[in-house]
């Protein structure tokens, strides 16, 4: 009996737990509330809430069965907000998995769960901004917000999650830059920042910062900024920053072995050539959409593990077919746009793994090789100038494959099986008829006149589009080059003792870098912070500020071209004028401007304070002023006097030099021009604080870079001189002076001194007259371009200052409606001259339609 009453008692003493455990306050009571507010009921299958909650699937207990410390309920349908005093008082929990669900919001006490290691919240529908009580998780190491609608900052409060693994913020919409305060989770393995909103440049010291990092994603942003960063993650297998605006040389990332590397869709530069590569490990590999140039790689027998393999669209040189027979395991291959000339090697039938392949938009000859390569399940031949006939065995896997395209060629076609939607969207523009002998069906299709008339029209179709490649051709790649600059450049790395002061010349003036030791001066790059430039390496980039490299003399003063080590291209504008700000304050100032980016504005690279001037170090613009552009001088010349001092330099593709012959001849350049010109003075007057007047607008501060995009130079450089240079600019420039500056009341420029000024270039775009000193033949009173077009506009005779060079048809209308919005710039009275906001907007409006 006593072992009865010893039993009775032990059965008392568990029920009495049990029941204790389900009362309030307890774990599994949060949990139990959280499932039946969140959608699940007792009636489910799953989960039997009359049983221990560590019995319930994706609950898991402490070794006591008192508390639960891990919880993984990845998508069992939990749908709305999170309740409060549910899951946010598991005080002990340690792994909580969300995941794949429909949860919309987070419950106040959800940041207390301070014991949590892992945190798994990803493809939910969650919005909002991301808290910083993310602080509370100071013990995290696996933290994946992914696929959710988080917006608003990522916050700094990052910081305190020192020991964090790994961090899965993507597919959201976060914005602005990436917090410093990542620069302390030095404990992390992956990062994955992509498909957000994020901006400006990484965090000073990124690089350094993540000694264990293996895996870094920021595809889909807008970050932009320099390579160096990447180039110090030792650790790193994997690296995607695709679908950005990073720029630069891409050598130094090139120094990692990587076994994927994603730089696609970026704006990087350089001669691939040149890189020195050790791909032994690289199983993926994409540079797409970028501005490469120079050879493909000839030899990539050392990159036997590569699977993909991207290079489409950027700058090469015209070249044969790289060799890849070696590249076995290769299984994407696409060399779209990648100049490529010669014929298809057979070789590339003996990529048994191969299942997608595209040559289009090259200039490939001859017949398409076999091909039996049986996973291939996409091909784009397109826009090549292959013959012969399409092989059979392509034609009998065609309705395997995903896509397919085989369009502007000269290929022969005999399988009349193909259907005719298919011969238009895959074979269009592309195929000879089969000899009738072969195919008797297409006897009757050459009696039906209505299919002579479109081959007709095809052939000529095609025979307008070879002859605007030609013209295009020429126009891109013929471009006149100084080879002055092109002298030997001594190392003064070297000569650690060369000493100051330094004393140039230009042909105007002389100007001296009170420099005393050319290695003691620091010269600051703003995305390269590391490289330790000083002014030798300036002496050294443009042989000693020689005459050989000077591009122009502006109102500010000299300009150079040079590679600065690190292959950065850069033109060098010394501020001759006598600046009324110190040292601390130039630099200041020359750090604000740096932040500045617009896609219509020339990047400033970097500084340099020697002495009495101050440096301003820019990207350099492949394809000079608009100056030079509209009447046809050389590259880096301000006057036809400095003719004397240009050479000719045949290149591979012709001789070098973009003449307004082969561009400005059409509506929709000089638009472009004139467009993109406006929004850049439309983003300094209306998109910085404090707004900045530019005061120098005029033909010569419009660059073209390497895509013929107009970019803005010299903005913001007047502020670097205080009050000591308002004499010069009152002066201006012969032509772009706005009536205001004459008066006695006149104190300094405004923005519709500005505006006034890039009614002046309008005008010189669209008559192709010069502003002071032109022939202004039908009419004797006007002395500048501003009285005589004008006076048109008052005449209503607007059609005769248009440019005979523009060959455009039916853009007459247009050019004179722009020729009017240049009359309301150059307005006499500031006030009635339109904001250069409401100038980008008339200009839209009569933006030429896409043929």
């Amino acid at each position: 009996m006593g072992l009865g009453v010893f039993g009775s008692v032990l059965v008392l003493t568990f029920l009495f737990k049990h029941l204790a455990s389900q009362q309030p306050n307890t774990d599994e009571f949060y949990v139990s509330e959280f499932l039946k507010k969140m959608g699940l009921t007792s009636s489910s299958k799953v989960y039997n809430f009359s049983s221990s909650v560590c019995s319930w699937k994706g609950v898991y207990c402490d070794s006591n069965k008192e508390h639960v410390v891990e919880l993984n309920l990845s998508g069992i349908g939990l749908t709305g907000p999170i309740p409060d005093t549910t899951i946010g008082k598991l005080n002990k929990l340690h792994s909580l998995d969300l995941s794949n669900n429909k949860i919309t919001t987070l419950p106040s006490d959800f940041w207390s769960l301070t014991s949590l290691k892992s945190l798994n919240l990803s493809s939910n529908h969650i919005s909002g901004s991301l808290t910083n009580n993310i602080g509370n998780f100071g013990l995290l190491e696996n933290f994946d917000l992914s696929k959710n609608s988080f917006s608003d900052e990522i916050p700094e409060a990052l910081s305190s999650l020192v020991s964090l693994k790994v961090l899965k913020l993507d597919h959201n919409m976060f914005v602005r830059s990436i917090p410093s305060g990542i620069l302390k989770c030095q404990s992390l393995v992956s990062i994955d920042l992509s498909s957000n909103q994020l901006s400006g440049t990484l965090p000073h010291g990124f690089g350094d910062a993540f000694p264990k990092l293996r895996t870094l994603n920021l595809a889909e942003n807008n970050i932009y900024g320099g390579v160096s960063n990447f180039s110090r993650l030792k650790s790193i297998v994997s690296l995607n920053i695709s679908g950005n605006s990073f720029q630069g040389s891409i050598i130094e990332v090139f120094v990692l072995k990587l076994e994927a590397l994603d730089l696609s869709r970026n704006q990087f530069q350089g001669h691939i050539s040149q890189v020195k590569y050790n791909w032994s490990h690289l199983v993926y590999l994409d540079l797409s959409e970028n501005q490469l140039s120079g050879e493909i790689f000839q030899n990539l027998n050392n990159s036997m593990n590569l699977k993909h393999l991207s290079l489409a669209c950027n700058r090469f040189s015209r070249q044969k077919f790289p060799k890849i027979e070696m590249l076995l395991g290769l299984e994407y291959l696409n060399l779209s746009k990648t100049s490529l000339v010669g014929h298809i090697p057979d070789e590339i039938s003996h990529l048994g793994n191969l299942n997608a392949l595209d040559l289009s938009m090259n200039h490939l000859d001859g017949k398409i090789p076999l091909l039996k390569n049986k996973h291939l399940q996409v091909i784009d031949f397109s826009h090549n100038n292959l013959s012969g006939p399409v092989p059979s065995f392509i034609l009998k896997s065609l309705p395997k494959m995903k896509k397919y395209n085989f369009s502007y060629n000269n290929l022969t076609l005999c399988a009349s099986e193909i259907k005719p939607d298919i011969m238009k969207t895959s074979f269009f523009g592309s195929v000879n008829s089969c000899p009738i002998a072969a195919n008797p069906s297409f006897f009757k299709k050459r009696r039906d006149v209505g299919h002579r008339g479109m081959k007709l029209a095809l052939v000529l179709t095609l025979s307008l589009i070879f002859a605007l490649a030609g013209i295009l051709f020429l126009a891109f790649g013929c471009r006149r080059k100084n080879k002055m600059w092109e002298v030997k450049q001594g190392s003064y790395r070297e000569e650690q003792n060369i000493s100051g002061p330094f004393s140039f010349q230009t042909d105007s003036t002389t100007w001296v870098a009170d420099v005393k030791q050319a290695t003691s001066v620091p010269v600051v790059i703003f995305e390269k912070p590391l490289l330790n430039i000083t002014f030798a390496d300036l002496l050294s980039a443009t042989s000693n500020f020689d005459r050989g490299t000077l591009l122009a003399e502006g109102k500010f003063g000299p300009v150079y071209r040079g590679f600065l080590p690190g292959n950065i291209h850069v033109a060098v504008k010394v501020l001759v004028v006598g600046s009324t700000l110190t040292d601390e304050e130039a630099a200041r100032e020359l750090e604000f401007l740096g932040r500045i980016k617009h896609p219509n504005l020339v990047p400033l690279t970097g500084y340099c304070v020697a002495g009495d001037q101050r440096i301003a170090i820019y990207d350099y613009m492949e394809n000079g002023n608009l100056q030079n552009l509209l009447y046809d001088l050389p590259l880096g010349v301000q006057s036809t006097d400095d003719w004397s001092t240009d050479t000719w330099e045949e290149a591979d593709n012709g001789i070098q030099n973009v003449g307004s012959e082969g561009l400005l001849t059409t509506w929709r350049f000089r638009h472009k021009i004139a467009l993109g010109t406006a929004r850049a003075l439309a983003f300094l007057h209306h998109g910085c604080s404090p707004p900045i007047i530019h005061r120098a607008v005029k033909a010569s501060s419009v660059y073209l870079d390497y895509d013929l995009e107009p970019r803005l130079s010299d903005f913001g450089l007047a502020k670097i001189f205080g009050s000591g240079l308002d004499e010069e600019i009152a002066r201006g420039s012969p032509g772009y002076v706005p009536p205001e500056f004459s008066q006695p009341e006149f104190e300094s420029p405004t923005p519709k001194s500005d505006v006034y000024c890039f009614g002046v270039v309008l005008f010189e775009l669209l008559t192709g007259k010069k502003p002071v000193g032109d022939d202004y033949t039908d009419d004797k009173e006007a002395t500048t371009l501003v009285s005589w077009v004008r006076g048109l506009v008052r005449k209503n005779q607007t059609s005769r200052a248009i440019d005979p060079k523009i060959c455009d048809t039916g853009s007459d209308e247009q050019i004179e409606e722009a020729l009017k919005v240049g009359y309301l710039c150059t307005a006499d009275l500031p006030f009635k001259r339109p904001t250069m906001q409401q100038i980008v907007g008339l200009l839209k409006d009569i933006e030429p339609t896409t043929s």
